[in-house]
C-alpha cells in the first residue's frame, strides 16, 4: 500500500516540480519529472543533474577493528586502498550469490560507512550484527540521512558554488560543513551515472536548504531533477549491474563480470570458498550487453534465443539508450556463445536481432581526474 511507503526528506520538493512517485525498496521516490526521462538523461551526460537517492542504504560499523571486520566479511579487500576511499564491494552468502552489492566508505579504522541498496539493507545490517565481534556495532542509519547525487560535466563548477570540495580523486571523499549552518557533509566522488560526479551525505533536516542551493547554484548550466528513471537508463549504459535484476541470490560475482571487487589474496570472506571454486571451474554463463541491430528495445523478462528454437536467457535489463538512439539490455548469456554473436530477443512476439557487446555501451568522464 502507497501509505506504507517510506518517503525521502525531500517529498515536497518532488511534489512541487510535479514529479511522478513510483516505489523502489520500500519507499515512494521520483520516477521522473515533467520534462521526461529522455531530458534528464541527456543534462546528466552533456551538463548536470541532481538526484535524490536517499532511498540507499546507510550503515555505520564502529568500534576497535571496525575495518578488519568489514574487510573479513564483504568480497573486496579493504588494503587495495586507503582512509578517506571508497570501495564497491559485494555482501555474499556462503553459496556465493550476492545479497547486495554496496559502497563501503572507509573512514578510520574503527569507523565504515556502507550505502547498500534500499530493499537489501535490513538483511546487510542482520548479516553483519550476527557476526560482528564484542566492541564493534552495526547500526543502521537508513531514515535518518539524505542522500543526492550531482552528475554530469558541471557538477564541480555546482558544488564550488554552494561552497563544497571538488576535485578529490575517484572514490574517494571529504567532509565538510554546508555553509555556515555546522551541518556535517560527506562529499564523495561517486555515482551509478557514467558521469563525473559527486554523491552528498548529509542529515534529513538539512537536506531541502542543500537541494534548494544545488538548484540555484545549477540554474546557469541548465541543472536538471532527474528521476530513478533516468538513473536507470544511465546506469544501464554504462553497464553497471542493478541487484534484484542483474545480479541476485542466484548469481556470483565471476559470471557477473565482478571478480574485480573480489579480494581473490584475502584469508577470509563470507562464500569465499564457492566464488573459487567457480574461478577455477570457470563459470556457466556471464552478464553480457546486447545492442539492437533494428528497432526493439529489449525489457527485462523478454527471452533471448541464439536461434529461434534454442532459449539462451532472459533480459535482466533492458531500455532504450538516449545517447545511442537504441535498444540496449544485459542479460547472463551461457558462455558457449560466441562474445559477437547475433541473438534473437522476443520483443511483443517479434525476433528482434541485438549484437553482443562488452559494457559499457557508451565512453564516458567518469574516472576523469
Amino acid at each position: 500500500m502507497a501509505g506504507t511507503l517510506k518517503q525521502s526528506p525531500l517529498h515536497d520538493r518532488h511534489e512541487a516540480l510535479g514529479a511522478k512517485f513510483a516505489e523502489f525498496g520500500g519507499w515512494s521516490m521520483p520516477l521522473e519529472y515533467p520534462t521526461g526521462v529522455v531530458k534528464e538523461h541527456t543534462a546528466v551526460r552533456e551538463s548536470v543533474g541532481i538526484f535524490d537517492v536517499s532511498h540507499l542504504g546507510k550503515a555505520m560499523v564502529s568500534g576497535p577493528g571496525a575495518a578488519d571486520f568489514v574487510n573479513a566479511t564483504l568480497s573486496n579487500d579493504l588494503a587495495k586502498i586507503h582512509t578517506g576511499k571508497a570501495q564497491y564491494t559485494l555482501c555474499l552468502d556462503e553459496s556465493g550469490g550476492i545479497v547486495d552489492d554496496l559502497i563501503a566508505y572507509w573512514h578510520d579504522d574503527e569507523h565504515v560507512l556502507l550505502i547498500p541498496n534500499a530493499a537489501n539493507t535490513a538483511e546487510v545490517v542482520r548479516r553483519l550484527q550476527a557476526e560482528a565481534p564484542e566492541g564493534v556495532k552495526v547500526v543502521s542509519h537508513h531514515d535518518d540521512y539524505a542522500v543526492l547525487a550531482v552528475q554530469g560535466t558541471h557538477s564541480d563548477e555546482v558544488l564550488e558554488k554552494v561552497g563544497l570540495p571538488t576535485g578529490h580523486e575517484y572514490m574517494s571523499f571529504v567532509e565538510a560543513e554546508l555553509g555556515d549552518t555546522g551541518v556535517g557533509v560527506v562529499v564523495c566522488r561517486t555515482g551509478y551515472t557514467g558521469e563525473r560526479g559527486y554523491e552528498l551525505v548529509l542529515v534529513n533536516s538539512a537536506a531541502g536548504q542543500l537541494w534548494d542551493e544545488l538548484m540555484a547554484a545549477g540554474e546557469e548550466y541548465g541543472i536538471a531533477a532527474c528521476g530513478l528513471g533516468a538513473r536507470d537508463t544511465l546506469r544501464t549504459e554504462m553497464g553497471y549491474p542493478l541487484h534484484g535484476q542483474d545480479i541476485s541470490l542466484d548469481t556470483n560475482p565471476v559470471e557477473a563480470g565482478l571478480s574485480w571487487a573480489v579480494g581473490w589474496k584475502k584469508e577470509a570472506f563470507w562464500g569465499r570458498d564457492a566464488v573459487q571454486k567457480v574461478k577455477e571451474e570457470g563459470p556457466r554463463r556471464r552478464l553480457r550487453g546486447l545492442v539492437a541491430v533494428g528497432r526493439g528495445i529489449p525489457r527485462p523478462g523478454m527471452g533471448v534465443t541464439l536461434t529461434q528454437d534454442v532459449p539462451l536467457a532472459d533480459i535482466t535489463s533492458g531500455t532504450f539508450s538516449p545517447t545511442l538512439k537504441k535498444g540496449i539490455g544485459l542479460a547472463l548469456i551461457p558462455v558457449m556463445v560466441a562474445e559477437d554473436a547475433e541473438v534473437g530477443v522476443d520483443v511483443r512476439g517479434r525476433r528482434e536481432i541485438f549484437q553482443l557487446v562488452k559494457p559499457p555501451f557508451v565512453d564516458t568522464s567518469v574516472k576523469e581526474s
